[in-house]
């Protein structure tokens, strides 16, 4: 296993895919959402740049941790370095439904 893993996190957002690396990620406190931390950007060349790793690394410059919901977690990987990041707009006819996720609220037990 490797001593820093680097995770690829695909999750829908808005009528778009997005996918991204992350060093940390767990499950929250707040029920029903993932953590993101530590979100990793591949050091390109200056020559090339690519519109959607900029578009992502403007997104996320600020943010120390994002909240994503389970419910819209595609796939989670662990990999050994990150790679391209993208988003990927919907195209019409195309759907991304996500699992079905009960509420499930405790109930007393009767004495």
């Amino acid at each position: 296993m490797a001593k820093n893993p680097i995770y690829k996190v695909i999750f829908y957002n808005q009528n778009q895919v997005y996918e991204v690396y992350a060093r940390a990620i767990y499950q929250s406190d707040m029920y029903g959402f993932i953590e993101l931390e530590e979100f990793v950007f591949g050091e390109r060349s200056q020559v090339l740049v690519d519109p959607a790793e900029e578009r992502l690394k403007a997104e996320f410059t600020d943010v120390k941790r994002s909240y994503i919901p389970l419910h819209s977690i595609i796939r989670i990987d662990e990999v050994e370095k990150e790679g391209a990041v993208r988003v990927t707009e919907l195209k019409s006819g195309e759907k991304v439904t996500p699992f079905p996720f009960p509420t499930l609220i405790p109930t007393p037990k009767g004495d």
